[in-house]
Protein backbone atom coordinates (compact mmCIF):
# COMPACT_ATOMS: atom_id res chain seq x y z
CA UNK A 1 0.00 0.00 0.00
CA UNK A 2 1.47 3.34 -1.09
CA UNK A 3 1.94 6.08 1.44
CA UNK A 4 -0.09 9.30 1.02
CA UNK A 5 1.91 12.17 -0.45
CA UNK A 6 2.01 15.37 1.61
CA UNK A 7 3.65 18.55 0.32
CA UNK A 8 4.43 21.55 2.52
CA UNK A 9 5.31 24.80 0.75
CA UNK A 10 7.42 27.11 2.90
CA UNK A 11 9.56 26.51 6.00
CA UNK A 12 8.85 29.60 8.06
CA UNK A 13 7.25 29.41 11.48
CA UNK A 14 4.07 27.75 10.16
CA UNK A 15 5.66 25.42 7.62
CA UNK A 16 8.48 24.27 9.88
CA UNK A 17 6.10 23.54 12.76
CA UNK A 18 3.73 21.70 10.42
CA UNK A 19 6.54 19.51 9.10
CA UNK A 20 7.87 18.72 12.56
CA UNK A 21 4.40 17.85 13.85
CA UNK A 22 3.59 15.67 10.84
CA UNK A 23 6.77 13.65 11.29
CA UNK A 24 5.74 12.89 14.84
CA UNK A 25 2.11 12.05 14.01
CA UNK A 26 2.56 10.03 10.82
CA UNK A 27 5.55 7.97 12.00
CA UNK A 28 6.80 7.23 8.49
CA UNK A 29 3.29 6.37 7.25
CA UNK A 30 3.23 9.35 4.86
CA UNK A 31 5.61 10.67 2.21
CA UNK A 32 6.32 14.24 3.39
CA UNK A 33 7.98 16.71 1.01
CA UNK A 34 9.02 20.23 2.00
CA UNK A 35 9.55 22.82 -0.77
CA UNK A 36 11.65 25.79 0.38
CA UNK A 37 14.23 28.10 -1.26
CA UNK A 38 16.74 27.65 1.59
CA UNK A 39 17.85 24.64 3.59
CA UNK A 40 17.12 26.30 6.92
CA UNK A 41 14.36 27.66 9.11
CA UNK A 42 15.04 31.32 9.97
CA UNK A 43 14.20 32.50 13.48
CA UNK A 44 13.15 36.01 12.45
CA UNK A 45 12.77 37.61 15.92
CA UNK A 46 16.54 37.49 16.42
CA UNK A 47 17.41 38.88 12.98
CA UNK A 48 17.93 42.46 14.28
CA UNK A 49 20.69 41.09 16.50
CA UNK A 50 22.43 39.74 13.41
CA UNK A 51 22.30 43.20 11.84
CA UNK A 52 23.70 44.68 15.05
CA UNK A 53 26.59 42.21 15.24
CA UNK A 54 25.38 40.54 18.44
CA UNK A 55 24.71 37.15 16.82
CA UNK A 56 26.41 35.48 13.91
CA UNK A 57 24.11 34.66 10.98
CA UNK A 58 24.09 30.87 11.42
CA UNK A 59 22.91 31.24 15.02
CA UNK A 60 19.40 32.22 13.86
CA UNK A 61 19.12 29.41 11.31
CA UNK A 62 18.06 25.83 11.98
CA UNK A 63 19.00 23.13 9.46
CA UNK A 64 15.98 21.54 7.80
CA UNK A 65 17.68 18.23 6.85
CA UNK A 66 19.28 18.07 10.31
CA UNK A 67 16.09 18.57 12.33
CA UNK A 68 13.33 17.18 10.11
CA UNK A 69 14.31 13.54 9.78
CA UNK A 70 11.87 11.73 7.52
CA UNK A 71 11.05 14.86 5.49
CA UNK A 72 12.31 15.11 1.92
CA UNK A 73 13.60 18.61 1.21
CA UNK A 74 13.11 20.00 -2.30
CA UNK A 75 15.35 23.05 -2.53
CA UNK A 76 13.49 25.57 -4.66
CA UNK A 77 10.89 28.30 -4.85
CA UNK A 78 7.29 27.38 -5.49
CA UNK A 79 6.17 29.28 -8.58
CA UNK A 80 2.76 27.79 -9.26
CA UNK A 81 0.22 25.62 -7.47
CA UNK A 82 -2.22 23.76 -9.73
CA UNK A 83 -5.13 22.92 -7.45
CA UNK A 84 -6.91 20.82 -10.08
CA UNK A 85 -3.89 18.72 -11.06
CA UNK A 86 -2.67 18.71 -7.43
CA UNK A 87 0.88 19.65 -8.34
CA UNK A 88 3.37 22.30 -7.24
CA UNK A 89 5.81 23.72 -9.79
CA UNK A 90 9.08 25.05 -8.39
CA UNK A 91 12.36 26.55 -9.58
CA UNK A 92 15.58 25.28 -8.09
CA UNK A 93 18.62 27.42 -7.16
CA UNK A 94 20.30 26.65 -10.50
CA UNK A 95 17.41 27.74 -12.71
CA UNK A 96 15.83 24.38 -13.44
CA UNK A 97 12.16 23.69 -12.80
CA UNK A 98 10.32 20.67 -11.52
CA UNK A 99 6.94 19.50 -10.29
CA UNK A 100 5.87 17.53 -7.27
CA UNK A 101 2.44 16.00 -6.82
CA UNK A 102 0.43 15.82 -3.64
CA UNK A 103 -2.63 14.29 -2.03
CA UNK A 104 -2.51 16.79 0.83
CA UNK A 105 -1.01 20.26 0.62
CA UNK A 106 0.02 22.77 3.31
CA UNK A 107 0.52 26.32 2.02
CA UNK A 108 2.78 28.22 4.42
CA UNK A 109 4.56 30.57 2.03
CA UNK A 110 4.67 33.45 4.50
CA UNK A 111 5.02 37.12 3.58
CA UNK A 112 7.23 39.64 1.80
CA UNK A 113 8.00 43.33 2.24
CA UNK A 114 5.01 45.67 2.10
CA UNK A 115 5.47 48.30 -0.58
CA UNK A 116 3.84 51.72 -0.65
CA UNK A 117 3.66 54.11 -3.64
CA UNK A 118 6.28 56.49 -2.24
CA UNK A 119 8.63 57.96 -4.89
CA UNK A 120 12.18 56.70 -4.62
CA UNK A 121 11.59 54.07 -1.95
CA UNK A 122 11.92 51.08 -4.30
CA UNK A 123 15.23 52.44 -5.59
CA UNK A 124 16.77 53.59 -2.31
CA UNK A 125 15.37 51.20 0.32
CA UNK A 126 15.80 47.56 1.31
CA UNK A 127 13.65 45.21 3.33
CA UNK A 128 14.41 43.22 6.46
CA UNK A 129 12.92 39.82 5.78
CA UNK A 130 15.97 37.61 5.41
CA UNK A 131 19.61 37.00 6.25
CA UNK A 132 20.99 38.74 3.14
CA UNK A 133 19.30 42.00 4.16
CA UNK A 134 20.52 41.75 7.75
CA UNK A 135 24.09 41.09 6.63
CA UNK A 136 23.93 43.93 4.13
CA UNK A 137 22.62 46.37 6.74
CA UNK A 138 25.40 45.47 9.17
CA UNK A 139 28.05 46.05 6.51
CA UNK A 140 26.41 49.24 5.26
CA UNK A 141 26.06 50.82 8.70
CA UNK A 142 29.66 49.94 9.57
CA UNK A 143 30.87 51.36 6.27
CA UNK A 144 29.03 54.64 6.73
CA UNK A 145 30.57 55.24 10.17
CA UNK A 146 34.05 54.35 8.95
CA UNK A 147 33.77 56.60 5.89
CA UNK A 148 32.37 59.43 8.00
CA UNK A 149 35.44 59.36 10.26
CA UNK A 150 37.58 60.61 7.36
CA UNK A 151 34.99 62.84 5.65
CA UNK A 152 33.95 66.48 5.87
CA UNK A 153 31.60 67.36 8.76
CA UNK A 154 28.65 67.96 6.39
CA UNK A 155 29.01 64.69 4.52
CA UNK A 156 29.84 62.83 7.71
CA UNK A 157 26.57 64.03 9.25
CA UNK A 158 24.62 62.60 6.31
CA UNK A 159 26.48 59.31 6.50
CA UNK A 160 25.76 59.04 10.22
CA UNK A 161 22.04 59.79 9.92
CA UNK A 162 20.07 56.54 9.86
CA UNK A 163 16.33 56.64 9.11
CA UNK A 164 14.02 53.75 10.02
CA UNK A 165 10.45 53.85 8.69
CA UNK A 166 7.93 51.82 10.67
CA UNK A 167 7.82 51.64 14.46
CA UNK A 168 6.34 48.17 14.75
CA UNK A 169 8.23 45.18 16.13
CA UNK A 170 10.96 45.02 13.54
CA UNK A 171 11.53 48.74 13.06
CA UNK A 172 11.71 49.36 16.80
CA UNK A 173 14.13 46.50 17.36
CA UNK A 174 16.29 47.38 14.35
CA UNK A 175 16.60 50.99 15.56
CA UNK A 176 17.29 49.94 19.16
CA UNK A 177 19.82 47.21 18.36
CA UNK A 178 21.71 48.91 15.55
CA UNK A 179 21.91 52.25 17.39
CA UNK A 180 24.04 50.50 20.01
CA UNK A 181 26.30 49.20 17.23
CA UNK A 182 26.89 52.65 15.71
CA UNK A 183 27.63 54.15 19.11
CA UNK A 184 30.31 51.51 19.70
CA UNK A 185 31.76 52.09 16.23
CA UNK A 186 31.89 55.85 16.82
CA UNK A 187 33.72 55.39 20.13
CA UNK A 188 36.31 53.22 18.44
CA UNK A 189 36.78 55.62 15.50
CA UNK A 190 35.89 59.21 16.54
CA UNK A 191 33.82 61.26 14.10
CA UNK A 192 34.72 64.81 13.00
CA UNK A 193 33.55 67.82 15.03
CA UNK A 194 32.32 65.67 17.88
CA UNK A 195 29.55 64.22 15.67
CA UNK A 196 27.41 61.34 17.01
CA UNK A 197 25.40 58.84 14.98
CA UNK A 198 21.80 60.01 14.59
CA UNK A 199 18.89 57.59 14.47
CA UNK A 200 15.39 58.67 13.42
CA UNK A 201 12.39 56.32 13.82
CA UNK A 202 9.30 57.33 11.83
CA UNK A 203 5.71 56.11 11.91
CA UNK A 204 2.34 57.54 10.94
CA UNK A 205 0.83 55.91 14.03
CA UNK A 206 0.46 58.04 17.18
CA UNK A 207 2.96 55.89 19.12
CA UNK A 208 5.62 53.23 18.69
CA UNK A 209 4.46 49.62 18.73
CA UNK A 210 0.87 50.70 18.05
CA UNK A 211 -0.35 47.09 17.99
CA UNK A 212 0.71 46.50 21.59
CA UNK A 213 -0.41 47.60 25.02
CA UNK A 214 0.24 51.30 25.69
CA UNK A 215 2.45 50.50 28.66
CA UNK A 216 4.82 48.47 26.49
CA UNK A 217 4.78 51.27 23.95
CA UNK A 218 5.73 53.88 26.53
CA UNK A 219 8.52 51.68 27.90
CA UNK A 220 10.03 51.14 24.44
CA UNK A 221 9.81 54.83 23.52
CA UNK A 222 11.39 55.87 26.82
CA UNK A 223 14.37 53.55 26.23
CA UNK A 224 14.81 54.75 22.65
CA UNK A 225 14.67 58.44 23.55
CA UNK A 226 17.11 57.94 26.45
CA UNK A 227 19.65 56.62 23.92
CA UNK A 228 19.15 59.58 21.63
CA UNK A 229 16.88 57.96 19.04
CA UNK A 230 14.51 60.55 17.59
CA UNK A 231 11.02 59.05 17.65
CA UNK A 232 8.68 60.90 15.28
CA UNK A 233 5.09 59.73 15.28
CA UNK A 234 2.51 60.97 12.80
CA UNK A 235 5.34 61.32 10.27
CA UNK A 236 6.52 59.24 7.35
CA UNK A 237 8.41 59.52 4.05
CA UNK A 238 7.12 61.62 1.17
CA UNK A 239 10.07 60.92 -1.12
CA UNK A 240 13.40 59.10 -0.95
CA UNK A 241 16.45 60.22 -2.92
CA UNK A 242 20.09 59.28 -3.14
CA UNK A 243 20.98 62.18 -0.86
CA UNK A 244 18.30 61.79 1.80
CA UNK A 245 14.67 61.56 2.75
CA UNK A 246 11.88 64.15 2.42
CA UNK A 247 9.41 63.73 5.27
CA UNK A 248 5.67 64.29 5.18
CA UNK A 249 6.09 67.32 7.47
CA UNK A 250 8.30 68.99 4.85
CA UNK A 251 11.67 68.42 6.52
CA UNK A 252 14.53 66.96 4.48
CA UNK A 253 16.95 64.62 6.26
CA UNK A 254 20.32 64.27 4.56
CA UNK A 255 21.05 60.56 4.91
CA UNK A 256 22.64 57.58 3.20
CA UNK A 257 20.48 55.02 5.01
CA UNK A 258 16.74 54.37 4.88
CA UNK A 259 15.47 51.19 6.56
CA UNK A 260 11.99 50.23 5.35
CA UNK A 261 10.02 48.54 8.12
CA UNK A 262 6.41 49.39 7.34
CA UNK A 263 5.18 45.84 7.61
CA UNK A 264 4.57 42.84 5.39
CA UNK A 265 2.10 41.52 2.84
CA UNK A 266 1.27 37.90 1.94
CA UNK A 267 3.49 36.16 -0.59
CA UNK A 268 2.22 36.94 -4.13
CA UNK A 269 2.01 33.21 -4.86
CA UNK A 270 -1.36 32.96 -3.13
CA UNK A 271 -2.93 35.60 -5.38
CA UNK A 272 -2.45 33.35 -8.41
CA UNK A 273 -4.59 30.56 -6.92
CA UNK A 274 -7.82 32.29 -7.85
CA UNK A 275 -9.31 31.63 -4.42
CA UNK A 276 -11.14 34.11 -2.15
CA UNK A 277 -8.75 36.48 -0.41
CA UNK A 278 -8.86 38.81 2.58
CA UNK A 279 -6.29 41.58 2.06
CA UNK A 280 -4.14 39.23 0.03
CA UNK A 281 -4.46 36.28 2.41
CA UNK A 282 -6.22 33.01 1.56
CA UNK A 283 -9.49 32.69 3.43
CA UNK A 284 -9.63 29.37 5.27
CA UNK A 285 -12.13 27.77 7.65
CA UNK A 286 -11.42 27.46 11.40
CA UNK A 287 -9.73 24.09 10.73
CA UNK A 288 -7.35 25.85 8.31
CA UNK A 289 -8.76 24.17 5.20
CA UNK A 290 -9.33 25.95 1.90
CA UNK A 291 -13.11 26.09 1.24
CA UNK A 292 -14.04 23.63 -1.50
CA UNK A 293 -10.56 22.10 -1.35
CA UNK A 294 -10.49 19.79 1.69
CA UNK A 295 -7.08 18.47 0.66
CA UNK A 296 -5.48 21.93 0.94
CA UNK A 297 -4.52 23.57 4.23
CA UNK A 298 -3.11 27.08 4.65
CA UNK A 299 -1.54 28.69 7.70
CA UNK A 300 0.74 31.50 8.79
CA UNK A 301 0.96 34.89 7.09
CA UNK A 302 -0.51 33.53 3.86
CA UNK A 303 -3.81 32.53 5.52
CA UNK A 304 -6.71 34.60 6.81
CA UNK A 305 -7.70 32.44 9.78
CA UNK A 306 -10.97 33.27 11.56
CA UNK A 307 -10.46 34.55 15.10
CA UNK A 308 -13.03 32.53 17.03
CA UNK A 309 -12.73 34.86 20.03
CA UNK A 310 -13.59 37.89 17.89
CA UNK A 311 -16.34 36.97 15.40
CA UNK A 312 -15.78 38.55 12.01
CA UNK A 313 -12.08 39.18 12.61
CA UNK A 314 -9.00 37.27 11.47
CA UNK A 315 -5.87 36.41 13.40
CA UNK A 316 -2.93 38.78 13.01
CA UNK A 317 0.16 38.08 10.91
CA UNK A 318 2.49 37.23 13.80
CA UNK A 319 5.01 34.49 14.45
CA UNK A 320 3.05 33.36 17.52
CA UNK A 321 -0.01 32.63 15.38
CA UNK A 322 2.02 31.06 12.57
CA UNK A 323 3.82 28.70 14.96
CA UNK A 324 0.57 27.49 16.55
CA UNK A 325 -1.34 27.31 13.26
CA UNK A 326 1.39 25.10 11.80
CA UNK A 327 0.77 22.57 14.52
CA UNK A 328 -3.03 22.66 14.14
CA UNK A 329 -2.78 22.36 10.34
CA UNK A 330 -0.55 19.29 10.71
CA UNK A 331 -2.87 17.68 13.27
CA UNK A 332 -5.93 18.25 11.08
CA UNK A 333 -4.11 17.00 7.99
CA UNK A 334 -3.05 13.83 9.81
CA UNK A 335 -6.64 13.35 10.99
CA UNK A 336 -7.86 13.62 7.38
CA UNK A 337 -5.55 10.72 6.52
CA UNK A 338 -6.71 8.67 9.49
CA UNK A 339 -3.29 9.01 11.12
CA UNK A 340 -4.10 11.27 14.02
CA UNK A 341 -6.73 12.70 16.29
CA UNK A 342 -9.94 14.22 15.01
CA UNK A 343 -9.94 17.70 13.53
CA UNK A 344 -10.06 20.74 15.77
CA UNK A 345 -10.47 24.46 15.02
CA UNK A 346 -7.68 26.92 15.63
CA UNK A 347 -8.00 28.84 18.88
CA UNK A 348 -5.31 30.86 20.54
CA UNK A 349 -4.45 32.31 23.89
CA UNK A 350 -2.37 35.44 24.03
CA UNK A 351 0.79 34.63 25.99
CA UNK A 352 2.05 38.20 25.86
CA UNK A 353 4.70 39.94 23.81
CA UNK A 354 8.36 40.79 24.15
CA UNK A 355 10.41 43.47 22.38
CA UNK A 356 14.20 43.26 22.70
CA UNK A 357 15.66 46.78 22.89
CA UNK A 358 19.31 45.76 23.03
CA UNK A 359 21.74 45.32 25.89
CA UNK A 360 19.82 44.35 29.00
CA UNK A 361 16.75 46.40 28.07
CA UNK A 362 13.43 45.12 26.78
CA UNK A 363 9.69 45.61 27.10
CA UNK A 364 7.57 42.55 27.83
CA UNK A 365 4.21 41.49 29.27
CA UNK A 366 4.36 37.71 29.77
CA UNK A 367 0.90 36.42 30.66
CA UNK A 368 -0.23 40.04 30.93
CA UNK A 369 2.37 41.06 33.53
CA UNK A 370 4.11 44.28 32.36
CA UNK A 371 7.89 44.24 32.74
CA UNK A 372 10.70 46.61 31.80
CA UNK A 373 14.45 46.97 32.32
CA UNK A 374 16.73 43.99 33.09
CA UNK A 375 13.80 41.82 34.23
CA UNK A 376 12.11 42.24 30.85
CA UNK A 377 15.45 41.60 29.16
CA UNK A 378 15.91 38.32 31.01
CA UNK A 379 12.35 37.19 30.23
CA UNK A 380 12.72 38.14 26.55
CA UNK A 381 15.96 36.25 26.07
CA UNK A 382 14.64 33.29 28.04
CA UNK A 383 11.59 33.21 25.78
CA UNK A 384 13.74 33.24 22.64
CA UNK A 385 15.94 30.44 23.93
CA UNK A 386 12.87 28.35 24.74
CA UNK A 387 11.28 29.07 21.35
CA UNK A 388 14.38 28.35 19.27
CA UNK A 389 14.21 24.86 17.70
CA UNK A 390 18.02 24.64 17.86
CA UNK A 391 21.30 26.52 18.43
CA UNK A 392 20.36 27.45 22.01
CA UNK A 393 23.85 26.95 23.42
CA UNK A 394 25.47 28.87 20.56
CA UNK A 395 23.05 31.78 20.92
CA UNK A 396 23.56 31.94 24.69
CA UNK A 397 27.33 31.84 24.15
CA UNK A 398 27.15 34.74 21.68
CA UNK A 399 25.11 36.78 24.17
CA UNK A 400 27.68 36.09 26.88
CA UNK A 401 30.62 37.03 24.65
CA UNK A 402 28.88 40.22 23.54
CA UNK A 403 28.42 41.20 27.18
CA UNK A 404 32.08 40.80 28.12
CA UNK A 405 34.04 41.45 24.89
CA UNK A 406 34.14 44.39 22.43
CA UNK A 407 31.83 43.85 19.47
CA UNK A 408 33.58 43.16 16.16
CA UNK A 409 32.87 46.04 13.80
CA UNK A 410 34.13 44.83 10.42
CA UNK A 411 32.71 44.71 6.91
CA UNK A 412 32.47 41.26 5.40
CA UNK A 413 31.40 42.54 1.97
CA UNK A 414 29.34 39.43 1.25
CA UNK A 415 26.11 41.20 0.20
CA UNK A 416 25.96 44.26 -2.06
CA UNK A 417 23.15 46.80 -2.28
CA UNK A 418 21.78 45.54 -5.61
CA UNK A 419 21.65 42.00 -4.22
CA UNK A 420 18.83 42.88 -1.81
CA UNK A 421 16.25 45.00 -3.69
CA UNK A 422 13.15 46.04 -1.79
CA UNK A 423 10.91 44.86 -4.63
CA UNK A 424 11.33 41.11 -4.52
CA UNK A 425 9.15 38.11 -3.86
CA UNK A 426 12.19 36.28 -2.49
CA UNK A 427 13.74 38.21 0.41
CA UNK A 428 15.42 35.05 1.69
CA UNK A 429 17.73 34.91 -1.35
CA UNK A 430 20.37 37.41 -2.43
CA UNK A 431 20.31 38.33 -6.11
CA UNK A 432 23.41 37.37 -8.10
CA UNK A 433 24.26 38.95 -11.50
CA UNK A 434 24.23 36.70 -14.54
CA UNK A 435 22.19 34.02 -12.83
CA UNK A 436 18.93 32.43 -14.00
CA UNK A 437 15.85 34.49 -13.33
CA UNK A 438 17.50 37.91 -13.74
CA UNK A 439 15.80 39.20 -16.91
CA UNK A 440 18.37 40.07 -19.52
CA UNK A 441 21.29 39.14 -17.30
CA UNK A 442 24.29 37.92 -19.29
CA UNK A 443 24.80 34.22 -19.07
CA UNK A 444 21.30 33.44 -17.86
CA UNK A 445 20.28 30.04 -19.26
CA UNK A 446 16.90 29.21 -20.67
CA UNK A 447 14.53 27.74 -18.09
CA UNK A 448 14.10 23.97 -18.39
CA UNK A 449 11.68 21.66 -16.70
CA UNK A 450 13.21 18.60 -15.12
CA UNK A 451 12.60 15.82 -12.68
CA UNK A 452 13.63 16.42 -9.09
CA UNK A 453 17.35 15.93 -8.57
CA UNK A 454 18.70 17.20 -11.91
CA UNK A 455 21.17 20.06 -11.73
CA UNK A 456 22.59 23.04 -13.65
CA UNK A 457 25.68 25.14 -13.69
CA UNK A 458 24.54 28.65 -12.77
CA UNK A 459 24.81 30.36 -9.35
CA UNK A 460 21.86 30.83 -7.05
CA UNK A 461 19.40 33.62 -7.88
CA UNK A 462 15.85 34.58 -7.14
CA UNK A 463 14.40 32.63 -10.03
CA UNK A 464 11.46 33.93 -12.01
CA UNK A 465 9.71 35.19 -8.90
CA UNK A 466 12.21 38.06 -8.70
CA UNK A 467 9.54 40.30 -10.22
CA UNK A 468 7.40 43.19 -9.16
CA UNK A 469 3.92 42.48 -7.78
CA UNK A 470 2.40 43.81 -11.01
CA UNK A 471 4.22 41.15 -13.04
CA UNK A 472 6.89 43.39 -14.56
CA UNK A 473 10.58 42.69 -14.07
CA UNK A 474 12.10 44.12 -10.93
CA UNK A 475 14.46 47.09 -11.35
CA UNK A 476 17.82 46.14 -12.79
CA UNK A 477 20.72 45.92 -10.35
CA UNK A 478 22.55 49.21 -9.90
CA UNK A 479 26.26 49.55 -9.20
CA UNK A 480 27.30 49.27 -5.61
CA UNK A 481 30.52 51.13 -5.08
CA UNK A 482 32.29 51.59 -1.77
CA UNK A 483 29.49 53.97 -0.74
CA UNK A 484 26.02 52.64 -1.69
CA UNK A 485 24.23 55.87 -0.81
CA UNK A 486 20.59 55.82 0.00
CA UNK A 487 20.35 52.11 0.78
CA UNK A 488 17.86 50.89 3.34
CA UNK A 489 16.43 47.81 4.93
CA UNK A 490 12.97 47.17 6.33
CA UNK A 491 11.32 44.61 8.58
CA UNK A 492 8.95 41.78 8.71
CA UNK A 493 6.33 40.13 10.87
CA UNK A 494 5.68 40.53 14.54
CA UNK A 495 7.20 38.09 17.01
Amino acid sequence: MSRPRVVIVGAGFAGYRAARTLVRLTRDRADITLVNPTDYFLYLPLLPQVAAGVLEARRVTVSLPGTLRGVRLVLGEAEEVDLDAQTVRYRDPEGGTGRVGYERLVLAVGSVNKLLPVPGVAEHAHGFRGLPEALYLRDHVTRQVELAAADTPETAAARCTFVVVGAGYTGTEVAAQTQLLTDRLARRQPLPAGLRPRWVLLDLAPRVLPELDERLSRTAERVLRARGVEVRTGTSVREATRDGVLLTDGEFLASRTLVWCVGVRPDPLVEALGQPLERGRLIVDPCLRLPGRPEVFACGDAAAVPDLDQPGAFTAMTAQHAWRQGRVAAENLAASLGLGRRRRPYRHRNLGFAVDLGGARAAANPLGIPLSGPAAGAVTRGYHLAALPGNRVRVAADWLLDAVLPRQGVQLGLVRAWSVPLETASPELARIPGGPGNPGAPGAPEGHERAEGAGGDEPMTHGSRGIRPDGHPAPAPHPDGPDPAGSTDGPGPAH
